[in-house]
C-alpha cells in the first residue's frame, strides 16, 4: 500500500477574512483569503511569486483564525484538497504561527 504526503507550509499574509459560520455538524468554520509573494529559482532564473490562495480552516483553528488581523504574516501548514462539485484547489489551514 502506497501513502502520497499532502502537506502545504505558507508563509503570507491575511488578504480576507469571511464571518465564522458553522457547519451543519456544529463545527466553527472559516473562509479565508491569504496572499503569498517571494522570489524563487527557476530554471536558473529568479522568478517573482505572488499568490492568492483560497483557505478554509476549522474548529478551534477557524476561532482562532477570526482575531488575525488583515495585512498580518504568518506561517500557515495544512493540506490541499479540491472540495465536491467544484475544481478550484483549496488550503485547508490546520496551525498557524506568527512569521
Amino acid at each position: 500500500m502506497s501513502f502520497e504526503i499532502n502537506q502545504l507550509t505558507l508563509t503570507a499574509g491575511v488578504a480576507e477574512i469571511e464571518a465564522l459560520r458553522y457547519t451543519p455538524s456544529g463545527v466553527p468554520a472559516l473562509n479565508c483569503r491569504l496572499e503569498h509573494a517571494s522570489e524563487v529559482t527557476e530554471a536558473g532564473q529568479m522568478r517573482q511569486v505572488k499568490a492568492l490562495v483560497k483557505s478554509v480552516s476549522f474548529g478551534s483553528v477557524a476561532e482562532r483564525l477570526t482575531q488575525l488581523d488583515i495585512g498580518s504574516q504568518w506561517k500557515f501548514k495544512g493540506f490541499l484538497a479540491t472540495p465536491r462539485g467544484t475544481k478550484q484547489l483549496v488550503f485547508h489551514i490546520q496551525e498557524f504561527a506568527k512569521d
